[in-house]
Formats: C-alpha cells, structure tokens, sequence
C-alpha cells in the first residue's frame, strides 16, 4: 500500500512537472517567434549531425512518428493482438492523442520556420505532432510491454528500441527543419502528462472489461 501511494506520488510529480514545462514553452512561444533554445538546437543539429549520408535515412525514420503510418500499424496490430483490449487502448490512445495535438495546434497558431526546410509540411508549428504522438503511441507501448511482458530478454531491447524511436522522430522534425526544439520539447512535455493521465482511465475503466476474446 505505501510502494503505492510513492507511486502515484512521483506519477503525479512527473505529470506537473511536465504540463508546467508544457505552459511555460506555450507561454514563451506566444511572446516570441522563436526562442534562444531553438537557435542553439538547430546549430548543434546543423554543425554536428545534417550530411548528404544522414538526411535520406531521416527523412524515412520521420514517417514513423507520422499520424498516417501509426494508424496503419494500429490497424495492422489487430491481428497479432490476442487480448483485443490492448489493441482498443491503442486506437483511443492514438485517436486522442492526435485530436489534442490538432487542437493544441489550432489554439497556439505558432507558424512552421520558414528557413532550412529539407522538407515541406503544412498547418501550424506548435507543439510538434510528430513528437507529441509518438510519444503517446509508442510510450504506451512500452508501458504494456513493461508491465505485460514477462519475458526479460524480450522485454528491455524492446522498451530502449521505442525510447530510441521516440526520440530520432523528434529530433528528425528539427533536423528537417520543419519544427523548432521547442515545438518538439512541447510535444513530448504535453503527451507525457497526457500519457499519465491516459493509463491511468485505461487500468480503470478499460481494462477491467472482459477481453473480447472471452465473450462467446
């Protein structure tokens, strides 16, 4: 009972932490184009990671974070999925997170850099969709599979390769110079909270239906 009230304690700390992050970049962003973090983040990117070599495979690992492609792996999941309750906490989950994004968009209105495109994107900047559903979609994934997957071997390589892709998908929208730093620091604020808040109505509402796979 106390490992549990610890828990739900650091889960609420991490929560506030990251929606004060979350307003404090919104509120910045509203005052400013840009800010001084976007400088130095688009320079370090520029001076120690953009080659002729590099750009192709990020602009294919950038799809990864893309709402089309989740979906579509969200769909193709169904199959291998046994207990059919994951798979629905995944559609909600990414339903949602992308909705929130195109709200948070549609509120902030920030607009898209306009130099150092590798590629084009249209709609507005803040906070990065890409980032910001990713890190529901994936996230949330790597909470089933840490709290479901018994199988250890399987279940850290797993978990550091969606960290991994969490964070090459936000540092590709800078890298393509479609998004500031700040735009993907804000994404990933706002889903972690978000993500918080998500597994929590999932445990207890979601999950304590019948799996579809019991009901005859």
């Amino acid at each position: 009972m106390r490992y549990t009230k610890i828990l739900k304690k650091r889960r609420f700390y991490v929560m506030s932490i990251s929606l004060l992050l979350f307003l404090i970049l919104a509120i910045l962003v509203l005052k400013h184009d840009y800010l001084e973090i976007d400088i130095y983040g688009y320079n370090f990117i520029s001076s120690n990671i953009i080659s002729d070599k590099i750009t192709p495979i990020i602009k294919i690992l950038t799809n990864f974070g893309g709402g089309l492609f989740l979906i579509l792996l969200a769909i193709f999941s169904y199959k291998f999925i046994k207990d059919k309750r994951f798979f629905y906490g995944i559609i909600i989950n990414l339903s949602m997170s992308i909705s929130l994004n195109l709200f948070l968009k549609l509120l902030l209105q920030r607009n898209r850099p306009v130099t150092n495109r590798i590629i084009n994107e249209i709609g507005y900047s803040f906070p990065s969709g890409h980032s910001m559903v990713s890190m529901a979609f994936y996230g949330f994934i790597i909470y089933l599979v840490y709290v479901y997957c018994n199988n250890k071997k399987i279940k850290w390589p797993v978990i550091l390769f969606l960290i991994c892709i969490i964070l090459i998908i936000g540092l590709s929208r800078v890298y393509l110079g479609v998004h500031y730093l700040s735009d993907v620091l804000a994404g990933f604020c706002f889903s972690l909270a978000y993500l918080i808040v998500y597994i929590y109505f999932f445990n207890k509402y979601l999950w304590k239906t019948k799996s579809i796979n019991a009901v005859k």
